[in-house]
């Protein structure tokens, strides 16, 4: 029962990571590339804060989809491991992977607090500095990641188990309780979560107070759009994010590990909102593109 319960759930995870995970590379992949090609050649863009932190965002986005992303298809769905012919891959994949997210997603925690500054406050020195601010901001995170992912480099080999089967696995229990607990539910699913669901609440309320002040029409028009956006944002990031911290929070309980079919079905879902994870770092940037233009 269980072993035929196990192989359906592995087959249908690999017809997902072919025929989802592969148009969601290459479709993520090219609008990076044009996202990049707008923000950096038009000047209103590379004069926004809020475009300088996108345009980071789909840089490190790029990366992280050709690093993790392509990788997940093809161990998904072609049961093609690299991580496990080569420690220098295994190791640098990881720690490419958690720098990527950690920047990507600290890019956009970035952009929802500078766009509800934006919103709120009409501060001429912000606004002289806010680019120079900007910069620096991404420079001490920069560095921030890199050192975090560290341990990643020293932790992370190639493991030969009982059975025979290799993988790339963490080799220190503290590292891997940090892992779980530390970077997979905390820094790249509840923090920025609440970060970008906050703030994105309170530029939605600013805008639903700048609507009554007596403003052109155009401008109320924007505003509008702002409101149906910001709505429309929060309610992707759940659909997203909370899906992967849930079922990894699950995973985590070591007692519905013990049930071979829990397991089968755990690590299935486990598949399915990992996709989800991705999907937000491909398609999130359609969302911010519209805050950007707005404080153009």
């Amino acid at each position: 029962m269980a072993s035929s319960v196990a192989s359906t759930l592995d087959f249908i995870s690999q017809e997902i990571s072919i025929y989802f995970g592969i148009p969601l590379l290459l479709i993520g992949v090219v609008g990076g590339f044009l996202n990049l090609l707008v923000f950096l050649t038009l000047k209103t863009f590379r004069q926004n804060s809020c475009a300088f932190y996108l345009t980071i965002m789909s840089f490190v986005n790029i990366l992280l989809l050709l690093t993790g992303l392509l990788s997940r298809i093809t161990i998904s769905g072609f049961g093609i491991d690299w991580t496990q012919d080569s420690v220098f891959y295994c190791k640098c994949r990881v720690y490419i992977n958690q720098l990527s997210i950690l920047l990507s997603l600290s890019c956009i925690c970035l952009a929802s607090i500078d766009q509800f500054i934006s919103t709120k406050f009409s501060i001429p020195f912000y606004k002289r500095n806010n680019m120079k601010l900007a910069r620096i901001l991404v420079i001490i995170f920069v560095l921030i990641w890199i050192l975090h992912g560290i341990p990643y480099l020293f932790y992370y080999n190639v493991v030969v188990s009982r059975t025979g089967q290799t993988s790339c696995s963490i080799t220190n229990s503290t590292f891997q309780r940090y892992t779980s607990y530390g970077f997979l539910l905390f820094l790249s699913s509840i923090l920025p979560l609440l970060v970008t669901i906050v703030f994105g609440l309170l530029a939605y309320r600013n805008v639903r107070q700048i609507v009554h002040r007596n403003l052109p029409i155009i401008r109320r028009e924007l505003d509008k759009q702002l409101t149906i956006m910001v709505l429309v944002h929060l309610s992707f990031d759940l659909f997203t994010l909370l899906p992967y911290t849930i079922v990894s929070i699950m995973i985590l309980n070591q007692s519905l590990l013990n049930n071979a079919v829990t397991q089968a079905y755990l690590q299935f879902a486990r598949i399915i909102t990992i996709y989800l994870y991705y999907l937000y770092f491909v398609v999130s940037l359609i969302f911010n593109v519209f805050f950007s233009s707005y404080n153009v």
